[in-house]
């Protein structure tokens, strides 16, 4: 297992707890001296467990796991054929990526992960949402200078915060509930048809704009028309207008996030609202934020997130880890790590293989359409075959 060395990122792809699943599947497990360190875990815990410390882990490695994808310099350190399993965002590394094609390395992308019923206890992406939904929802109630629960005193009675969240998706849920638990009266909005039932089996209200759902491929929202969008925000700006806390959570992997709320519609909010981005990192989904800054829009405070999941490294580190190792069970055989690339999980996830890139959208993207193969003269009628 690797040090991370990503600026921000706390969270370590192996902990303790676990160590004992991956040397019964027969593998040995060495740590980078200091991996776990911002995520409060010690060497010391890490060697009682069974694994081993060492200060170059790498070297002699067949599998690498880390977090983050490792940099092109760590990556030139080990030999071809290793394996690497990371989150690896394909459509900002293409340079690390065709590193890894000619250093002759496996890797292995956690967003890639196909979203399938078989492959949920592998969804790394649900497992960081969740956490990232709890911690947007606790950082609203921190900026808020108001309680979130409904108080009745005898000096008189102090009204529940008004939230309201857009996106619904695991870190939207996530937010809602830790938001009901803490006492707001919470509205909800999401593009999906599905959402609704969702937002009130969580205690919140639905917001219903009567607007046709878009439905899309592995559980996300297909993209909207502007002229759709800019219903939606008109719509949607007197339920944000009366909100003390907005947070929105609507992102897609590899794409630009929506954007749902102008910064006019911000400019409504009452004094001292407070707004969280929780998309703010792959362009936000309010106009206006800053991923890793708290900014001024209008009145309200606008918190723009920036890696959130590392914020809380120790639940962060154990849900992935537990993905890392749910996924490297599946691709280990009698002892031994023998993917196999006919299964849809290890295929679907799979970036670099044996030299050659085999996602095929970044495979595209960095080498260009492949050249069509040249025509078979055996299936060629004999009246259109070239003359030799």
């Amino acid at each position: 297992m690797a040090v991370e060395t990503r600026d921000g990122e706390a969270r370590v792809a192996m902990v303790p707890e676990l160590v004992g699943k991956l040397t019964a599947l027969g593998y040995t497990v060495v740590v980078e001296a200091g991996a776990g360190r911002r995520a409060l875990i010690s060497d010391a815990e890490y060697v009682e467990a069974g694994a081993v410390v060492e200060a170059d882990a790498l070297a002699e490695a067949e599998v690498v796991v880390s977090v983050q994808p490792l940099p092109a310099d760590v990556a030139r350190r080990l030999r071809p054929g290793t394996a690497t399993v990371s989150f690896l965002p394909v459509n900002a590394e293409h340079h690390l990526v065709a590193d890894l094609r000619d250093l002759g390395i496996t890797s292995f992308a956690m967003e890639l992960v196909p979203r399938i019923s078989r492959a949920q206890s592998m969804d790394a992406l649900s497992s960081q949402a969740l956490v990232a939904g709890y911690r947007c929802a606790v950082v609203a109630a921190g900026l808020l200078r108001r309680f979130f629960p409904l108080n009745m005193t005898a000096a008189g009675t102090v009204q529940p915060a008004q939230v309201v969240v857009l996106g619904a998706g695991v870190a939207g849920l996530q937010a809602i509930a830790t938001a009901k638990r803490l006492g707001a009266v919470v509205r909800a909005y999401d593009v999906r048809s599905a959402a609704a039932e969702e937002i009130a089996s969580m205690g919140a209200k639905p917001i219903v704009l009567e607007l046709e759902t878009l439905e899309g491929a592995g559980g996300y929202a297909r993209e909207m028309t502007e002229e759709r969008s800019a219903r939606q925000r008109e719509l949607l700006a007197p339920y944000i207008a009366a909100a003390d806390a907005l947070i929105t959570t609507a992102a897609v992997p590899g794409r630009q996030a929506p954007v749902l709320v102008t910064a006019a519609m911000v400019e409504q909010m009452a004094p001292g609202s407070v707004v969280v981005d929780l998309a703010a990192e792959s362009g936000g989904n309010v106009e206006g934020s800053v991923a890793g800054e708290v900014v001024r829009i209008g009145n309200a405070q606008v918190w723009g997130g920036r890696n959130v999941p590392s914020q809380m490294p120790g639940p962060a580190s154990r849900l992935y880890a537990q993905n890392v190792v749910n996924l490297l069970t599946l691709m280990t055989h009698e002892g031994a790590f023998a993917p196999d690339f006919d299964d849809e999980i290890v295929v679907g996830a799979c970036v670099t293989h044996d030299g050659a890139i085999r996602h095929e959208p970044t495979r595209e993207a960095i080498e260009g359409p492949a050249e069509p193969p040249p025509p078979d003269p055996a299936a060629t009628p004999y009246d259109q075959q070239t003359p030799p």
